[in-house]
């Protein structure tokens, strides 16, 4: 299915004192991963709450490989799971050099309005943007 893939310096202050990425960082990156995945298509996240669909994760699952080290440039893979109904799959990998993987991770999250705190249906516009695909 659909993938987007985005690299960055893992900074100093994502370390412990022995330079290593601190594990608690990597939902961060998954997210990362995962706006970038919709800008990809067009859509802001930030659009998405505006017009009042938020996104919160039900699900997080992380398997730790190797650590990131101070400096390292890692590329984390999002990859959409199956298309979105009232929830939105994807699994990650995170991986430095192009090939030596880090981490594998899977998110669920679900399409959730703002204002009535209850689950929706994935709005139209994104599965447009999916079935074009």
């Amino acid at each position: 299915m659909d993938f987007n893939e985005i690299s960055f310096r893992i900074r100093y202050g994502e370390t412990d004192q022995m330079g290593i990425v601190y594990h608690g960082n990597y939902p961060q990156y998954l997210e990362m991963g995962r706006i970038e995945w919709l800008r990809v298509l067009g859509i802001s996240y930030k659009s998405m709450e505006e017009s009042g669909i938020l996104l919160p994760v039900i699900s997080l699952q992380i398997n730790f490989k190797k650590s990131a080290l101070y400096d390292d440039l890692i590329t984390v893979k999002t990859i959409l799971k199956k298309p979105p109904m009232a929830r939105i799959e994807f699994d990650y990998v995170i991986y430095r050099n192009s090939n030596e993987i880090l981490a594998t991770a899977n998110t669920v999250l679900a399409f959730m309005d703002r204002d009535t705190k209850r689950p929706r249906r994935c709005p139209d516009y994104l599965l447009e943007k999916l079935s074009g695909l």
